[in-house]
């Protein structure tokens, strides 16, 4: 059902994508994914979410309610994710997915009016458009920007994600262009992501998978303890 152009199911992994998916998936690990531009980071935390969502789905254990949250540090970045998700998961509908951002219409009329008018056709029923629908029922696969992850926890109107009937069920952060959140703006993120923790899994090491990617981190083997470090102190 995932068969596209998104993620030829025939194409072979990387070696540093299919080492990625494996301590994801096979010891649980947290991961920094330091590799080049277009070699393929996407796959390496996508595969590791969906496989736990497909392994809920078949428990029967698969209802509302966040379980990845993807952050970016520019909405130009969550948008391009966005597409890419549209694709592969189109076929799909089992796993929803959406982007909650300063852009996010908050009436389904308008948000369903001004998708036709960007993309010319209908939102996918997996693809949830207005932050009403993702208030309602919390998508799957969560993608925002840091700025706006500060306002979801501190409004009332948004506290579905992080608790109530739809809460208890997150598993994977996923930090995208890691390298940004440096100096000051590094100690908020910092901080802003040890409140999200104490929300979400109430601090526990263990409650929240963490993966970092970035293209510019690491230069060579010789740098992977500090790069380790980095990302351990961020997250």
């Amino acid at each position: 059902s995932l068969r596209s152009d998104a993620l030829p199911l025939e194409r072979p992994l990387y070696q540093h994508q299919e080492r990625a998916i494996r301590k994801a998936v096979l010891h649980n690990r947290n991961i920094v994914v330091a590799t080049g531009t277009g070699s393929g980071k996407t796959e390496a935390f996508l595969v590791p979410i969906l496989n736990h969502l497909f392994l809920e789905e078949d428990d029967g254990r698969l209802a509302a309610g966040v379980r990845a949250l993807l952050l970016y540090p520019m909405n130009a970045l969550a948008n391009d994710q966005m597409a890419r998700l549209r694709e592969l998961l189109k076929n799909y509908p089992g796993i929803t997915f959406g982007r909650y951002t300063g852009e996010t219409e908050s009436e389904d009329a308008k948000a369903i009016e001004k998708y036709r008018k960007m993309y010319y056709r209908e939102p996918y029923p997996n693809e949830l458009i207005s932050r009403g629908q993702m208030r309602d029922r919390p998508p799957h696969i969560l993608l925002t920007n840091y700025a706006m992850l500060e306002y979801l926890l501190l409004r009332p109107d948004d506290h579905v994600f992080f608790d109530g009937q739809h809460a208890g069920r997150w598993r994977f952060l996923v930090i995208d262009e890691a390298h940004v959140y440096t100096g000051a703006k590094g100690i908020e993120m910092a901080m802003l992501l040890r409140r999200l923790k104490d929300r979400v899994v109430k601090g526990k090491a263990e409650g929240l998978q963490c993966i970092v990617t970035s293209a510019t981190l690491a230069t060579g083997e010789g740098g992977f303890p500090e790069v380790a470090r980095f990302a351990r102190q961020l997250v």
